[in-house]
């Protein structure tokens, strides 16, 4: 069983080599651009880490786990155009050192690449994995388009933020584990498991994600915080505001997301103080838990030693405490 370093080694010694066109150039320079960003690259990793439960010789999953980071980093430049994001991992957007249209086509060849390199997996089970790898794409660009109609609704329920966040962020996690087992050979109550812990391990980390932009501290997540409130981003904590404020906090509330001209750091101020009143860090905090909680539960049916699981039992624990 390999460490999450090791995983994390063999990715970024094997990204610069994954082998794509050179012309034109204008087509694939901003493809080596966004690869070359960076990023935590955790998903690929897991897909490495999942399979190394099963065989310790885990090179017939390299290429599908490069096939997961190229795809991950497509819809990172799409989604950079949508939301007319200016910096990623701190550098300028593909849009903005190029155009839109170069980010757009691009993209759609990164979509293609992925593809391509998912289809280098094992002869018997390539078939498979580009069966998930499809069903996993297309609930993505759901789960991006059902957070697009959010942006306009003000009665979006918690039940439907979740769908949301599972699609959107939660089933390539556990895609990227159900890959790497599948690679290992792992028997399909397994399989499962180890996809089931991925989604709810994916969902707490999102939540987490909404914690951290009102609570976290600037100087550790990186970031100023309060970015998700400025632009009136359906969060956890904005989807339980709006259904459970009662009706002066509700016309407050209405009031800063419809102000066109406000002092954000007023705005930050005060919604925070709403949402503390409404005590939604706490309940964000707790949902946060169960949902780990239940990821935890599934990694402890996969029917292996719980010596050989202890890496993805730190990984969970590191996410759910992380600070950035």
């Amino acid at each position: 069983m390999m460490t999450f370093e090791q995983s994390l080694d063999i990715i970024c010694e094997n990204i610069g080599k994954i082998d794509y066109p050179q012309h034109p150039d204008l087509l694939y320079a901003p493809i080596r651009y966004i690869l070359e960003l960076g990023g935590k690259r955790v998903r690929p990793a897991l897909t490495l880490l999942a399979c190394s439960l099963y065989k310790d010789n885990v090179s017939d999953a390299i290429e599908p786990a490069l096939a997961w980071e190229v795809f991950h980093n497509f819809t990172l430049m799409h989604d950079d155009v949508m939301d007319q994001a200016d910096i990623r991992r701190g550098k300028p957007t593909v849009h903005k050192v190029w155009n839109k249209n170069t980010a757009i086509l691009s993209g759609d060849s990164m979509l293609i690449l992925a593809y391509r390199i998912m289809a280098k997996a094992p002869s018997g089970i390539v078939k498979s994995l580009l069966e998930l790898f499809s069903k996993t794409a297309a609930e993505i660009c759901e789960g991006q388009q059902l957070d697009m109609e959010f942006e306009t609704r003000l009665d979006v329920t918690e039940k439907e933020y979740l769908e949301m966040i599972r699609l959107k962020t939660a089933v390539m996690i556990g895609a990227c584990l159900k890959t790497g087992a599948m690679i290992g050979g792992a028997k399909m109550s397994d399989i499962s498991s180890l996809y089931e812990f991925g989604i709810n391990l994916g969902l707490a980390f999102q939540i987490q994600d909404d914690l951290l932009d009102i609570y976290g501290d600037p100087v550790i997540f990186g970031k100023a915080t309060g970015g998700d409130i400025l632009c009136n981003k359906k969060t956890y904590f904005l989807v339980n505001a709006l259904q459970r404020a009662e009706e002066e906090d509700k016309i407050f509330l209405l009031n800063r997301l419809e102000a066109k001209s406000y002092d954000d750091n007023e705005k930050i101020r005060e919604i925070t103080a709403l949402y503390n009143r409404l005590q939604l860090r706490e309940q964000a905090e707790k949902k946060m838990m169960s949902l780990y909680n239940k990821s935890i539960s599934e990694l402890e049916m996969v029917d292996l030693p719980e010596s050989k699981k202890a890496v993805l039992y730190e990984f969970a624990g590191q996410l759910i405490e992380r600070k950035y």
